[in-house]
């Protein structure tokens, strides 16, 4: 059975510069949305690209001292591989600057004119040369562009004018009778209330202060405006055919399912466009989504106010799948979100390292430790499994429901909630503490085995939005990637497989400070509130005596170590993940020369909690594990003499 099409596209990334990460928010919600159409059973042809064109781009290369289209070809290269970076899966990348686009744009234009929608005439208005649009005095917000705030010049020049006003009410009333077109619904309003309703002017499409664009065939001294160049991309690139000789990739994609756009964008695709296609007797798109901005602190990220991040910076720090989960979750349906370098870290730490690699690691070393790595269900069960299965059995069509909507940032979080309660579970049913009776064998196997089932269902919907990270968690949990259809049942993991021997640690967490004050000397600039953390080592000498309040300044708890690893290069110290109550937190000691990183592993230690963090070895540690030292220097943790829940404070 033929699978549905379902055509999605990006609008083209501007070529006057690098994109920055609010750029690069578009392209991974609109990977993440494609990859979930394909696991819907969709046959996803998304496309993406370039535009390369106008008067912008001839300026930067003069000053740059190079032809305008080496100029293109190289800003396109870095853009492309920006895109490769993040893994975005698109089907193509096209340029406004490839051939058989620039013909067809030729093609359609000769067409509008010889139909009467396009005609000669003057235009005198105010320009904007970075957004390449003419504006009246009205339309201007403080003197200054509406769209991005710079400063006008007054202008007048022959040019080609498109009749906007011939095909409004046209446009008006299918808006009207399709509530599905434009989304969310506040942009359809504003573009209703503000441009169609009062009435549009006729359109300039044509230039003749500046040479680098499609020159109008039939009149070469004029070049084709920049936004009717850029937005038949969406037609062009899948086949379109003027004359009518259109390719099968046309017939079988358009209309297109999704355009998605930036909100600063949103008049040229809801209003120009779709009128452009109204001319051309072709379908609209099914649906535009005007997807919020992605600020940093003070406002939209400009290269002018110096207030840029760039997405290889940041997966230098986090990783790829760490940034694609940041912009997603960190990004509401219909309103801006906000990204920092401290915001980054906190989600690193919170989320990543400590919910969903806490939990992956956690259930891992419990099924080697427990069980030599094997996973087996013995068919236990108990209210406390059912409440698991029925949360882990919900969220696959909660974020089917949720991606319907393309609320994506919401989907992510219907996943994350799912590996909350899996961390829940394990502290309701203390793995630890069933593996002390040999009566409970089957019950701890139960256990595990509903563990890593729900592990593998979690790491089969975080595909969309981490897939590296999906692949590497199904790796470590020797699992399959699910389908959709598939998480309706629970169960489906192989009885008696094996995990790996030795779990990666997913997410190491950050030190923030470390990380502001590498920022600030790399990129010469402060990049937030620093805090200067001091090395600290272990004071062998006499103390002097201390009062009980100041005893009492202190935090004892029982940890227990679920992950440890050798520093490397160095001979004394081990850095552990040790659970303390519901957190995770990253311990450098200097044992090593007492304990290997697999005997540490399970261990419940007496763990000093409030200690001011420090760097050991430039790592950062969260607390100090007490040791028993003899006159040799052999080293023996402090451990409760019962058994005691992880988080027990010792007093």
């Amino acid at each position: 059975m033929a699978k549905t099409p379902y055509y999605m596209t990006t609008a083209i990334a501007y070529t006057s510069g690098k994109p920055h990460i609010g750029n690069t928010y578009e392209i991974v919600l609109a990977d993440s949305i494609a990859r979930y159409k394909r696991e819907q059973g969709y046959d996803v042809f998304f496309q993406t690209g370039t535009d390369e064109h106008g008067q912008k781009i001839e300026l930067k290369a003069q000053e740059a001292g190079i032809t305008p289209k080496e100029f293109v070809d190289n800003v396109a290269g870095e853009i492309k591989r920006i895109w490769d970076l993040m893994d975005t899966s698109y089907d193509k990348f096209i340029r406004t600057t490839d051939a058989d686009h620039e013909a067809q744009v030729q093609k359609i234009f000769r067409k509008l004119y010889e139909q009467g929608d396009i005609y000669k005439g003057y235009y005198e208005g105010l320009y904007c040369t970075p957004c390449e649009s003419f504006f009246t005095e009205s339309q201007l917000v403080d003197g200054k562009c509406p769209d991005c705030g710079r400063e006008v010049q007054p202008a007048k020049e022959e040019a080609y004018f498109f009749k906007m006003s011939k095909y409004a009410p046209r446009l008006i009333e299918y808006i009207n009778e399709h509530p599905e077109f434009i989304q969310p619904v506040s942009r359809k309003n504003e573009m209703m209330n503000n441009f169609l309703l009062p009435g549009l002017q006729d359109l300039c499409v044509s230039r003749t202060s500046f040479k680098w664009g499609i020159p109008v065939d039939f009149d070469p001294k004029h070049v084709i405006y920049v936004w009717l160049d850029a937005l038949t991309n969406y037609i062009t690139g899948i086949g379109y055919e003027c004359d009518g000789k259109s390719s099968g990739q046309f017939d079988k994609c358009w209309p297109a399912d999704l355009h998605l756009i930036g909100k600063d964008i949103i008049r040229f695709h809801t209003i120009y466009w779709p009128i452009f296609l109204m001319a051309l007797d072709l379908p609209l798109p099914k649906q535009i989504f005007g997807h919020p901005w992605l600020l940093q602190g003070d406002g939209k990220m400009s290269k002018s106010k110096g207030n840029v991040l760039y997405a290889d910076d940041l997966v230098d720090y986090f990783g790829v799948d760490a940034v694609r989960y940041f912009v997603l979750h960190e990004m509401p349906f219909d309103n801006d979100g906000v990204i920092s370098w401290e915001l980054m870290v906190e989600r690193l730490n919170s989320d990543l390292a400590n919910t969903l690699g806490n939990l992956v690691n956690r259930t891992i070393s419990m099924s080697n430790k427990y069980f030599g790595g094997g996973v087996r269900d013995s068919g236990t069960s108990e209210p406390v499994d059912e409440e698991l299965k029925a949360v882990v059995l919900e969220t696959a069509g909660k974020v089917d429901a949720k991606m319907n909507e393309l609320r994506v940032a919401d989907a992510i979080s219907e996943i994350f909630s799912m590996f909350k309660r899996c961390n829940k579970y394990i502290d309701e049913t203390m793995p630890w503490a069933l593996a002390k009776d040999e009566s409970k064998k089957s019950r701890l196997e139960t256990v595990l085995y509903n563990l890593v089932e729900s592990i593998c269902i979690g790491a089969s919907l975080l595909e969309s939005f981490m897939p590296s990270t999906s692949k590497k968690i199904l790796e470590q949990v020797n699992g399959s990637k699910r389908s959709l259809e598939d998480m309706k049942r629970f169960g489906q993991y192989p009885s008696g497989n094996k995990v790996v021997e030795k779990p990666e640690i997913l997410f190491a967490r950050l030190d923030v400070n470390e990380v502001l004050a590498d920022v600030a000397e790399r990129f010469g600039k402060t990049a937030g509130k620093e805090e200067k953390v001091e090395e600290t080592g272990i004071d062998m000498e006499a103390k002097p005596e201390v009062t009980i309040d100041d005893f009492g300044k202190l935090q004892f708890q029982v940890g227990e170590i679920i992950a440890c690893e050798a520093v490397k290069k160095s001979k004394k110290l081990l850095c552990s993940q040790v659970k303390v109550g519901s957190q995770v937190r990253q311990i450098v000691s200097g044992i090593k020369g007492s304990y290997t990183p697999e005997e540490m592993v399970g261990k419940k230690v007496m763990v000093v909690t409030n200690l001011k963090p420090a760097k050991l070895a430039g790592i950062l540690s969260e607390g100090m594990l007490l040791c028993a030292e003899d006159a040799e220097g052999n080293l023996a943790l402090m451990r409760p003499e019962k058994d005691m829940p992880s988080g027990a404070e010792i007093c």
